[in-house]
């Protein structure tokens, strides 16, 4: 996959989005239930790692989780709202959707890509991370390229872009594995470690990401593919003024470099941002 071609042509529709959907139906009103309540409501995931799941301490935490946090100390200060909290509210890779556009939640921060269809439905930040999808083993697997999973089960959480794109891939492959559905990342390493199934296909920063923090992270081995292209965002409903704020806030992050810290903190052990990463930051980076 040549990740710098597909990125400036994604960056440019992205930057044309932006433009395009300021005229979306949405309620508008998010900023002033904010106002009104003195709380923003966030969802998170407990196993998205390292992008949003839950540490030792039962909180929230992860490269999705500080940024959104982030976005929230920018806006208490500028709606002058010094005793702005935090609600943390849980979601799943099935009800993340609809808590966004019931209400639920104002902001989800998780590893969700943004994607056309689901902007029927809702509405995403700027991007904060790039990531592909691909799929991990057992070393003893003898998996080594997409063609060797011909016949194998393969694990998947259902309705994510990873299931789709993944499908897409093994049919125009010509190969014909089994998918076997699981519910989240940890319960796909789980289902390798039991020998209930021969890989596991999700984004590669959340599949190195299992891998290190398990017990034996040199027994698993990744195929040397990207299978998609993954790019993140921040989900929220179809408010303009409301993604305009988020957005802000963002941008003043990735100016400041800031994002850079944040990054270190979650990433550390994979090495410093890619250029088409930093590329990402610099773009979003827009002046006020």
């Amino acid at each position: 996959m040549r990740y710098p071609t597909i990125a400036c042509a994604v960056f440019l529709v992205a930057t044309g989005c932006a433009t395009t959907k300021s005229g979306s139906s949405g309620s508008g009103d998010t900023l002033d239930k904010i106002k009104s309540s003195k709380v923003v409501k966030l969802g998170y995931r407990d196993s998205s790692v390292p992008f949003s799941s839950v540490g030792h301490d039962g909180n929230p935490m992860g490269y999705s989780i500080d940024l959104c946090t982030a976005v929230v100390d920018g806006l208490s200060k500028d709606l002058e709202l010094p005793d702005l909290k935090i609600e943390w509210v849980k979601v799943t890779p099935e009800s993340r959707i609809d808590a966004v556009v019931n209400g639920t939640i104002d902001l989800e921060c998780g590893s969700t890509t943004s994607t056309l269809a689901r902007q029927e439905r809702v509405d995403f930040s700027f991007f904060t991370f790039l990531d592909g999808a691909t799929v991990m083993s057992s070393a003893d697997a003898s998996v080594h390229k997409l063609g060797d999973l011909s016949g194998k089960k393969i694990a998947v959480i259902p309705g994510t872009t990873t299931e789709k794109l993944l499908r897409e891939a093994f049919v125009k492959a010509g190969i014909t594995p089994e998918i076997v559905v699981v519910k989240e990342h940890r319960d796909g390493l789980v289902a390798i470690n039991e020998k209930r199934v021969d890989a596991y296909a999700s984004d590669r920063v959340i599949l190195l990401s299992l891998a290190l923090n398990s017990s034996e992270p040199h027994k698993y081995t990744m195929v040397d593919r990207l299978l998609s292209y993954e790019p993140y965002g921040l989900m929220l409903r179809r408010d303009p003024s409301f993604r305009l704020a988020v957005n802000r806030q963002l941008a003043r992050i990735y100016r400041s470099g800031s994002v850079i810290d944040i990054y270190g903190k979650w990433f550390g052990n994979f090495g410093p941002p890619s250029e088409i990463l930093l590329t990402m930051y610099a773009m979003y980076a827009l002046p006020e």
